[in-house]
């Protein structure tokens, strides 16, 4: 990492800085600087730093190796300051430096000029000289900072890169490519009028950043009070401990599977943990936590969970778009579910999802009255029960994928092991829908 940014860091030793460069690399940096404490003097009004924002003018401004340097100086310097681990330290300083490397590199290789030159008079010149490539080196130094950092942890956690760009940088990565044409305007207001009215520029940018922040949190503790409620749920039988979360992220995997927006997935994946909400209601209490066969009259009161769920989540004005999957997640295709009995497309897409989410789990996690069913049973209930229970495009797009391995694992395609079906079903119904119900 440290070499990768030596090399090109040299690539760009033919720039060398005027004395308004250097004034102006001090002036940035020490900018920089400010936005980086600000996570260790504000850590609970922070979210992220606000480094990027003279960063980026500084690339604009002076484009050179010795703008690198004293970027890399200024990193190692907020680095010290929060008392980082050396090694993490160490990396972080020498990925910043890397990122504004390529940064300057795509810069200028795209014809872009320092603002201080004095034919660079006015917006309209600077835009029309620059803007495509400020905007491509903005982009740059976006992406190689996130996928750096993102590679590192995704390789020391084993977990899959994008999923962890995802986790740490897709909720503000938006607002910061918003925010590049004000820090264009930034980097012209600096050299017109000087650091003094700069600076005055560059609050309304951090009172952006920190409104985003402060919708995060309030995000988080969302998600959070979601959690509890599952948890809650959860703990009143200790059979289906878990279960909201599988059914999530088998939901995750189907919806990915179908090709759906990234914003839909989100979507289907919350509806998913929410599916079963309506069983935090007092009546379910006995009868979740009943092992032997359900009577008629229990099983017409846990049908009714659907609609309860609905009706609280409908309460909720940031829920509401969750009230139809979670409402309709045990109808049918054919159209003899509940509540409801809709069928066919009427069902909402994420609701149909989840009702295959649910009944895999279902059928693959070990309960009081029967047991657990391997990978070679799973499918041939779920092809037996298609186009009645189950969407059959979903059917026919999940079997034939490689998602397929990652809901049930390397024995996916194996043959049975547990020999022959023995299923002791709740109810009188010997079928996928009873074994989700």
């Amino acid at each position: 990492m440290v070499g990768a940014a030596l090399a090109a860091a040299m690539l760009l030793s033919g720039s060398v800085n005027r004395p308004d460069q250097t004034s102006a690399i001090v002036v940035l940096c020490a900018f920089a600087l400010v936005g980086d404490l600000l996570l260790v003097l504000l850590p609970q009004g922070a979210y992220g730093s606000f480094a990027f924002i003279p960063n980026l003018c500084a690339i604009l401004v002076a484009p050179s190796w010795q703008l690198v340097a004293a970027m890399a100086i200024e990193k190692a310097i907020a680095e010290s300051a929060r008392r980082a681990e050396f090694e993490k330290a160490v990396f972080n300083t020498a990925q910043h430096a890397l990122s504004v490397s390529l940064a300057i590199l795509v810069y200028l290789k795209l014809g872009g000029e320092s603002f201080l030159d004095t034919h660079l008079d006015t917006v309209s010149t600077i835009t029309r000289v620059n803007g495509l490539a400020a905007f491509a080196a903005f982009l740059t130094f976006f992406a190689a900072n996130t996928l750096l950092v993102s590679t590192v942890i995704g390789l020391s956690t084993g977990a899959r890169i994008s999923n962890v760009w995802r986790a740490h940088h897709l909720a503000t990565i938006g607002i910061d490519i918003v925010a590049s044409p004000l820090i264009f305007v930034f980097a012209w207001v600096y050299v017109r009028f000087g650091p003094i009215v700069a600076a005055t520029a560059w609050i309304p940018i951090i009172g952006i950043r920190q409104l985003n922040k402060t919708n995060l949190e309030l995000e988080r503790t969302n998600e959070e009070l979601l959690e509890l409620m599952i948890k809650s749920i959860e703990a009143r039988d200790p059979y289906t401990s878990g279960h909201s979360r599988r059914v999530q992220h088998y939901s995750l995997v189907i919806a990915r599977t179908l090709g759906l927006p990234e914003r839909e997935v989100q979507t289907v994946g919350r509806a998913a943990l929410l599916h079963d909400v309506g069983k935090i209601h007092e009546k379910y209490g006995p009868i979740l936590r009943k092992a032997e066969h359900l009577s008629s009259e229990e099983w017409d009161t846990m049908r009714a969970h659907p609609a309860d769920g609905a009706n609280l989540i409908s309460t909720m004005s940031r829920l509401r778009e969750l009230v139809g999957p979670v409402r309709h997640h045990h109808e049918n295709w054919d159209g003899t579910g509940y509540p409801d009995g809709l069928a066919g497309e009427i069902i909402p897409q994420a609701a149909r999802i989840i009702r295959f989410a649910d009944t895999i789990d279902a059928m693959t996690t070990e309960r009081p009255y029967r047991r657990t069913m391997n990978a070679d049973e799973v499918r041939a209930e779920i092809v037996r029960c298609r186009g009645t229970q189950f969407d059959p495009q979903i059917v026919d797009r999940l079997l034939s994928s490689a998602a397929w391995k990652t809901i049930l694992g390397p024995d996916a395609n194996s043959t049975a092991r547990f020999g022959p079906l023995a299923v002791l079903p709740r109810s009188e119904k010997r079928t996928a829908s009873s074994i989700g119900a």
